[in-house]
């Protein structure tokens, strides 16, 4: 059991990822936080910004903090970050989406001519 006391104030303190998974009790592989850590933090910020907190019991509010946290957690445990693209720079060149007009993705190796060669 998690202490849920003043829940809200003890999850805006932390920094590492680290801190929200042990603060609310959720495991996870040390590997794949190391590598999506900034995928899934933003993630659950997206989850928590469509809850309402207001006048909610401490203990409520920490269980769908949980939950928000395990989702996150589970959406790139499982798929690419590709597949969600949480990030601006990630939802910019989705190669699904039409390109915006004048904003022409040219790769960079393209552009390059092999070295020594005319």
């Amino acid at each position: 059991m998690i202490d849920v006391t003043n829940i809200l104030a003890r999850l805006q303190g932390l920094s590492a990822a680290e801190e929200f998974f042990a603060l609310l009790g959720v495991s996870y592989d040390p590997k794949v936080l190391n590598v999506l850590r900034l995928h899934i933090m933003k993630r659950m910020g997206q989850y928590l910004a469509e809850e309402d907190f207001g006048d909610l019991p401490d203990g409520v509010i920490a269980a769908r903090a949980r939950s928000t946290l395990a989702r996150a957690y589970e959406d790139f445990a499982t798929s690419s970050p590709l597949a969600h693209r949480v990030f601006k720079v990630l939802k910019d060149h989705d190669p699904d989406q039409p390109a915006t007009p004048g904003r022409t993705f040219v790769p960079f190796d393209s552009i390059l001519k092999p070295f020594g060669k005319e």
